[in-house]
């Protein structure tokens, strides 16, 4: 099944996630350069710290901390080099470490050398540029993943509506070449079933038709900040999980037929959003 992703710094969330099925907690360090290119948006910014990593290391018992860091960097005031942070959140109990917003192959091989093996690696593909040289990226050897970030690529792209790059034909051309080399990859984030713009179950079945392996269950499914009831949260992520999960088990028994209807139906929802 998919693996499914939250973003949080909290324990008692992330043990509640865990406990509901979530296979990672996504610890989000990154804040170099967000600001500017998501001013204004109704965006998540996070700024976690290596000192999240550690708490939420010790609250888990078998899920998986994925860490992303700062695009590649040299030293900033009162903040560490790329290759400083990397092995900060290595040492702190990153199980996973995210490269963001990068766009070209020297960054993507200093990543890489700096993680050294020590953590599985997973780029965030979300530039134009980086799209653009995306068959060379996967020659590059110690890439263990790839998600594709809708959000970040559809503002470089001066898009409407993230989503449109999955109704205009870009991911599956990006996931055309990410598979061509077995590399892992997801995209996007994940509501609730019946929620989010585009409903959830329609997004999860272009996941399997594309073969995906990661998502994130995002802010539309559980709103944190919001909903501070521990036991609300708590039976959100249990029903939610729960069904995310049986209808994966349906999707087993589905033919290429029902995802390529599906896939037909999610562009005709995403036109009339762009159109609306």
């Amino acid at each position: 099944m998919i693996n499914l992703m939250f973003i949080t710094n909290r324990p008692q969330i992330a043990q509640i996630a865990e406990e509901a099925g979530v296979n990672w907690i996504f610890i989000d360090m990154e804040f170099i350069g967000k600001d500017i290119r998501q001013g204004g948006l109704d965006t998540v910014k996070n700024h976690h710290t290596i000192e999240d990593i550690a708490n939420i290391k010790a609250a888990l018992h078998k899920a998986k901390i994925l860490v992303r860091i700062n695009p590649i960097h040299d030293s900033l005031p009162d903040y560490p080099s790329s290759e400083e942070e990397i092995d900060k959140a290595i040492n702190a109990g990153a199980d996973i470490v995210m490269l963001p917003f990068f766009k070209t192959i020297k960054e993507v091989k200093t990543f890489i050398n700096y993680v050294g093996g020590r953590a599985k690696t997973c780029l965030l593909l979300e530039t134009p540029e980086a799209a653009a040289i995306l068959k060379d990226i996967v020659e590059i050897p110690g890439i263990d993943m790839i998600h594709i970030g809708l959000n970040d690529m559809h503002l470089a792209l001066k898009m409407k509506f993230m989503f449109q790059l999955l109704a205009d034909g870009s991911v599956d051309k990006w996931v055309g070449i990410i598979k061509s080399k077995g590399i892992q990859f997801g995209f996007g984030g994940l509501a609730s079933l019946d929620g989010g713009a585009v409903p959830g179950r329609m997004i999860l079945k272009e996941h399997y038709r594309l073969g995906s392996k990661m998502v994130i269950v995002s802010r539309a499914f559980c709103n944190t900040d919001k909903i501070t009831d521990l036991d609300e949260i708590r039976s959100i992520f249990q029903h939610g999980i729960t069904e995310i999960r049986n209808l994966e088990r349906e999707l087993a028994n589905n033919s290429y037929n029902d995802f390529i209807e599906n896939h037909n139906e999610v562009s005709k929802t995403i036109f009339n959003i762009i159109n609306s």
